[in-house]
């Protein structure tokens, strides 16, 4: 590039090239004028759904355009995500629900509709692989892209190819995206999070050491609060401070994390994308209106959750050896309890019993607000279940369930109830997830 070059860019907007230094496009007029030194040169970039949750039920219900949203799970429960009207109000994710009322009265709450957020993650997922297979998803709305080796594909560069990605999504799926694009996958993630929403941050190589120095400790990841302090305790809140300890240093004081701390103070992050891996449980947990105590309460809740978690590794066509109990008590205090079974199951049975003994071993009186059952040490499901020669009967139950799956997908999940859930109402039939 020589001296009086202008860094390359284009309009985010009508997508035509930016060939001055004008702050708006000369073709439509758009202030959102991307430029950047790198920009041709980097491929690896972070794509997060802009408020993911809220951002899809203000597309379906419009009249919720203009209005603070959250979604969350009732007054007992928490904040999955909110609008960034709400967050303007003080309400984060994460938050009890009676904190968040109280920093936006006007809010409207809605329940979380877990299988519409799955279909829409899905959606767009497929259009991030129409770029490239390189792509690792973080969570249902984020994920990592590797585009580099696409140009000729695309007939663009990287930086272009995701500036139309973006509008194809808003077009076409109704939300926004933010990109972060870089050359490794911290500083992607961190550009991600630069100009939400409907952002497109660059962060590249020549300027990240510059760039990190003014930043705080805790952007690094793995520096949550209390390690922020430890930090701070030792005179290191800017990661400018951070660079200038070498890499002995930082590991003698604080071990494998000093590792990290120098590298990623630095800019180095050697991690790769890797593309889709399998998911290590499946699980469904639900929060409480009012608190639990009694066994008999618990039961048809825990009955609900297994054939949840049942439905899903039939559905893809998995199991699970270690069967994992969850429970949040009132004081917001989490109890976990793992077993592990002979052989991998997929059975609503096979979980509701396992976890039903480890569940009769917790209900001392402790109330709890929220319950959950999972499943782990995922498997082929063709190794699942074989026929038990201690337990007789457990063929016929198998069979039995396969026949109620079998009216379920023809008439619905409410056509057959078990004796734990039948008449139970809302305690056999929990809520979606929080």
């Amino acid at each position: 590039m020589t001296v009086n070059a202008l860094p390359r860019g284009f309009c985010r907007d009508c997508l035509a090239p930016a060939e001055t230094d004008a702050k708006r496009c000369r073709a439509c007029g758009s202030p959102r004028v991307l430029r950047h030194p790198e920009l041709d040169a980097l491929s690896l970039a972070h794509i997060d759904c802009d408020a993911f949750y809220a951002a899809v039920e203000k597309r379906d219900n419009p009249e919720l355009r203009d209005k603070p949203v959250i979604i969350g799970g009732g007054k007992r429960g928490v904040v999955s995500t909110a609008c960034y009207i709400a967050r303007i109000n003080g309400v984060r994710s994460a938050m009890p629900m009676f904190k968040a009322l109280e920093a936006c009265p006007t809010a409207v709450v809605v329940k979380p509709d877990m299988e519409k957020y799955v279909r829409v993650g899905r959606q767009v997922r497929d259009m991030m692989q129409a770029l490239t297979p390189m792509v690792e998803p973080i969570s249902i709305d984020e994920a990592f892209l590797d585009l580099a080796g696409t140009r000729k594909l695309h007939g663009a560069s990287p930086a272009l190819v995701l500036a139309r990605f973006a509008r194809q999504v808003e077009q076409e799926v109704g939300i926004t995206v933010s990109v972060g694009l870089s050359y490794c996958k911290f500083l992607a993630k961190v550009a991600s999070d630069r100009d939400k929403p409907r952002g497109f941050s660059v962060i590249g190589q020549a300027e990240a050491v510059s760039f990190l120095a003014q930043q705080p400790v805790t952007l690094i990841w793995g520096v949550g609060k209390a390690f922020a302090a430890t930090l701070a305790g030792d005179g290191l809140r800017s990661i400018g401070q951070l660079q200038t300890l070498e890499r002995g240093e930082l590991m003698r004081r604080y071990g494998t994390m000093g590792d990290r701390l120098y590298h990623l103070s630095r800019g180095l992050d050697e991690r790769s994308v890797k593309p889709r891996s399998e998911a290590k449980s499946v699980s469904s947990e639900t929060t409480f209106d009012t608190d639990l105590s009694r066994f008999e309460d618990l039961v048809p809740v825990l009955r609900a959750l297994s054939e949840r978690v049942s439905a899903r590794l039939k559905k893809a066509d998995i199991a699970g050896r270690t069967i994992v109990l969850k429970l949040k008590t009132a004081d917001f205090r989490i109890r976990t309890r793992n077993r592990q079974l002979g052989d991998p199951t997929r059975l609503a049975d096979r979980i509701f019993h396992t976890g039903l003994d480890m569940l009769r071993r917790e209900t001392d009186g402790t109330r709890y607000r929220l319950l959950g059952i999972g499943v782990s040490d995922l498997t082929d499901a063709g190794k699942a279940d074989p026929p038990d020669l201690v337990d007789q009967l457990s063929h016929k139950r198998a069979l039995a369930e396969g026949a109620i799956d079998s009216l379920r997908e023809k008439f619905g999940r409410q056509a057959v109830e078990t004796g734990y859930t039948f008449g139970r109402g809302r305690a056999g039939r929990p809520p979606r997830e929080d």
